[in-house]
């Protein structure tokens, strides 16, 4: 018999570090794409987004939330600045981070001169 509280401890801690590795995890995102043979620059975009990194004591932040998705959540609202745009080119990533008491707010702002393919 105790040997089945033991494996039921280490099935919870298995689980329990899943899902905190899978909390610190994002997928890659493409912020400068190659540029078309052949385009038009429509102007300046600028795009921000924010996320929080907290809920814990200050040494201990793990709880991401809407962080792994500000770069590209930036990106599109860059993009959607400017009406037509279907790119961006000469991109700058800027970070900006303000602590709080229980979380640390990131916003990243991308900016680029917006294009549109000329097919």
């Amino acid at each position: 018999m105790k040997s089945i509280n033991i494996t039921g401890k280490r099935v919870l801690q298995g689980l329990l570090l899943c899902l905190a590795l899978q909390a610190c995890s994002s997928a890659p995102v493409m912020v400068s794409p190659m540029a078309p043979q052949r385009f038009e620059k429509l102007g300046h975009a600028e795009g921000q987004a924010c996320g929080a990194l907290g809920l814990l004591a200050t040494a201990y932040y793990a709880v991401p939330l809407g962080l792994n998705s500000r770069v590209e959540r930036a990106y599109d609202a860059a993009l959607k600045s400017v009406p037509g745009a279907t790119s961006l080119v000469n991109v700058s990533v800027k970070e900006d981070w303000a602590w709080a008491l229980v979380v640390t707010a990131r916003c990243t702002t991308v900016s680029g001169d917006a294009i549109k393919e000329i097919k």
